[in-house]
């Protein structure tokens, strides 16, 4: 029976316990900082980013994996079999690039490999990966690990609550005019990342009570699900408050286990210092 192998990238929010379990090589994302570039996972960690973010004369920026990181991922997951089919799984194609540098890969290797926009990322693009990881654990056959990923494709939300705009802006989803009007007026931005992997803003307003309001809202559409599968809560910057929410949100749901987590440097160079993302798979 041909084995089927998931890979995916350091955007995907995993325990240690969970890559060690599905076996799941990861292609760590890059990020420049001041003209130092690091490997996610590798050469930094998503704590050390945000006090370089913190530092930094100017908004970092991400790229895309070299190829022969690719390349490396593939053979450690087909272990010398060129039977092993692998499916690699990556962040929004909406937020990086890095599902194509996958696909070009792909074709410089003996096995045959399939790749997959999550169109998510963080805990999410985990939630996504674990299903299909569980489906290939047991022996399921590509298309059946891909129908476990596409079902938790469409089931995977993300929200997320900005406070500062200046990433936004940079990120070009807000214009210049409107970021510096915006940090003046205190102004704070809810959003959500849609079914093509875009973060779209939901609602704008002055003050935290904008992003009270919203995470309240998030929470009353959280409970309209029959079926809450997994849950995640992820800050750049604000453990405390990450907490709060996982606390307020094990509360309704209190058979979930509720990673709490700091955000990875892909999502916190877009999201800027004092985000909260509540992030979860739903049925």
């Amino acid at each position: 029976m041909t084995k089927v192998k998931i890979v995916t990238d350091s955007g995907a929010k995993l325990t240690k316990q969970e890559l060690k379990d599905f076996d799941i090589p990861v292609i760590p994302l890059s990020v420049e900082i001041d003209g130092t570039i690091y490997q996610d996972g590798v050469t930094i960690t998503p704590e050390e980013f945000l006090d370089e973010m913190a530092k930094s004369k100017e908004i970092p920026r991400t790229s895309q994996p070299p190829i022969g990181a690719f390349q490396e991922a593939y053979e450690q997951a087909a272990d010398g079999d060129d039977s092993v089919q692998i499916l690699s799984m990556h962040i929004s194609s909406g937020l990086s690039g890095t599902v194509n540098a996958a696909h070009q890969a792909a074709t410089m290797v003996k096995n045959e490999v399939v790749t997959f926009d999550t169109y998510s990322a963080d805990r999410s693009q985990g939630f996504v990966v674990l299903a299909a990881a569980r489906v290939a654990q047991a022996g399921g056959s590509m298309e059946e690990v891909l129908a476990a990923a596409e079902k938790a494709r469409a089931n995977a939300y993300i929200y997320l609550s900005f406070r500062n705009l200046d990433n936004m802006v940079a990120g070009g989803r807000l214009s210049k005019t409107q970021g510096l009007i915006g940090n003046l007026l205190n102004i704070k931005v809810g959003a959500f990342v849609d079914k093509e992997g875009k973060v779209d803003v939901a609602v704008k307003g002055r003050g935290m009570k904008t992003l009270n309001k919203f995470n309240d809202g998030v929470i009353e559409k959280m409970k309209g699900f029959k079926q809450m599968k997994g849950i995640g809560v992820t800050h750049a910057g604000i453990p405390e408050e990450a907490q709060a929410m996982a606390e307020r949100l094990n509360a309704i749901w209190p058979d979930i286990d509720i990673l709490v987590s700091v955000a990875t440097p892909l999502i916190s160079t877009h999201t800027g210092l004092g985000a909260l993302a509540i992030l979860f798979e739903a049925e």
